[in-house]
């Protein structure tokens, strides 16, 4: 039976946000970390979802034209009635690096459709669009994106355009069309955006800022999808919104229960984020029994960087010996971002996130841990791959807190399969959230 949806995630936190909204809701899911084997595939045939975890959103257009191309075939040859490009929430995306219009031209070609639907907005994780314009939270109030005090500094690819349509025009030639919140609540909406669908020729926003926009995006959505496969892109608001629609055709029951995983004693977190919310977090921790550990990240991309893995990796497990959870960072917080000394050296953030990896994998071998976490969004994409991990599925959604969710690991490699772990964004959780993981609670 073919899946009812496919997606990649242009990051692996982003791809296991997607994997927490829909497993959470009744369609069982598994992220593979590439197209899988059959066997491996196989393995999960009972899954109504299908995602592959990716990295475009840290990459050129370029490489999207050599390495999307292949992953978007291999969707479409699935045959789900939704494949989806996932992209983060607040959208963040260059020209150069993360392109998301060049990843649309892809993948509307390739499933040879008039227009691509977008749907950005997700209320459940603070993120709102309005007249296509995108809205975020921080620290408990709304900015537009462009004043976000995080992401319009991002340090690879802050948001200074609030207004997607005009972000997405400095990455791609092809128009974005509007259906605004005003439109999709009137009462003839179906038979308007139809009307106004039918004459797109590029991207098609939806707005949703709201649990009635939300609902309203995905019943149009679903009525309007193709017969043979309709690819979309946006946030995971494309499933939240999605879920409305197919609970109420039945194809979904609702809610799922996860029951708790219990505590872990000891786990290990590396972390490449900058963001002050994983600042935060990472000092709230360090007061109840982790061990906040400084990585210098120039070190590990200088000559020496074997041995300055070793001693990080070394000190880490004398912190786990001592009965602590260890936090490898490369910098707390924007104050202590090196972003521009490090992006002097070709690939280096690519290669610090695999030597997070290699850290972790190593701590989690050798000291037989159950339990890890890793912070950063580009840092996930890149350390996990290092976990020799093949697929993950849902162990704990975290709904105080969505798109962290604490996963189950799969693979061939017998240290890290079954391994629990979390990946967590930059901007997600609450700041006792490391607590929360090692404590297996699902609310913090």
């Amino acid at each position: 039976m073919a899946p009812l949806l496919t997606y990649y995630g242009d990051d692996f936190t982003g791809s296991t946000d997607v994997m927490e909204a829909l497993s959470s809701n009744g369609v069982e899911t598994v992220l593979f970390l590439g197209i899988p084997s059959d066997d491996l595939l196989q393995r999960f045939s009972h899954c109504r979802a299908i995602g592959i975890a990716g990295t475009s959103r840290s990459e050129t257009p370029g490489w999207m034209e050599e390495r999307l191309t292949p992953i978007f075939r291999w969707l479409k040859s699935r045959h789900a009635a939704i494949c989806h490009y996932k992209v983060c929430s607040t959208f963040d995306s260059s020209p150069a690096i993360g392109n998301i219009g060049k990843a649309v031209e892809i993948g509307k070609a390739i499933f040879d459709q008039p227009y691509v639907p977008l749907v950005v907005g997700a209320p459940q994780l603070k993120r709102y669009t309005a007249f296509g314009n995108l809205f975020a939270a921080y620290q408990g109030e709304i900015y537009r994106i462009d004043r976000h005090p995080v992401m319009s500094r991002h340090p690879v690819t802050p948001m200074r355009e609030a207004d997607l349509g005009r972000h997405l025009a400095e990455q791609t030639a092809l128009p974005t069309g509007v259906v605004d919140r005003v439109t999709q609540t009137l009462p003839d909406a179906e038979t308007r955006v139809a009307r106004f669908c039918a004459e797109q020729r590029g991207m098609v926003l939806f707005d949703v800022d709201g649990p009635e926009t939300q609902a309203s995006a995905g019943h149009l959505l679903w009525q309007l999808r193709r017969l043979d496969g309709w690819f979309v892109a946006g946030s995971s608001g494309i499933e939240y919104a999605l879920l409305s629609a197919w609970k109420q055709e039945g194809l979904t029951t609702g809610a799922t229960h996860f029951p708790l995983p219990g505590k872990a004693e000891r786990i290990a977190v590396v972390s490449g984020s900058v963001s002050p919310t994983t600042e935060r977090q990472i000092r709230t921790a360090a007061q109840s029994g982790f061990e906040a550990v400084a990585v210098d990240p120039l070190e590990l991309l200088g000559e020496n960087a074997m041995a300055a893995l070793e001693r990080a990796v070394a000190t880490g497990l004398d912190v786990l010996g001592r009965g602590l959870s260890p936090i490898l960072y490369t910098a707390l917080g924007p104050a202590a971002d090196r972003g521009g000394e490090i992006d002097r050296i070709p690939g280096s953030r690519h290669t610090l996130g695999r030597l997070l990896g290699t850290m972790l994998r190593q701590m989690v071998e050798q000291a037989q841990l159950q339990r890890a976490v890793i912070a950063g969004g580009d840092t996930s994409s890149h350390a996990l791959k290092e976990l020799h991990v093949d697929a993950l599925t849902t162990l704990l959604p975290l709904p105080q807190t969505p798109g962290s969710p604490l996963c189950t690991a799969h693979g061939d490699f017998a240290a890290t399969n079954g391994l629990q772990i979390a990946l967590k964004g930059g901007q997600v959780g609450a700041d006792g959230y490391f607590a929360q993981i090692r404590d297996g609670l699902a609310a913090a």
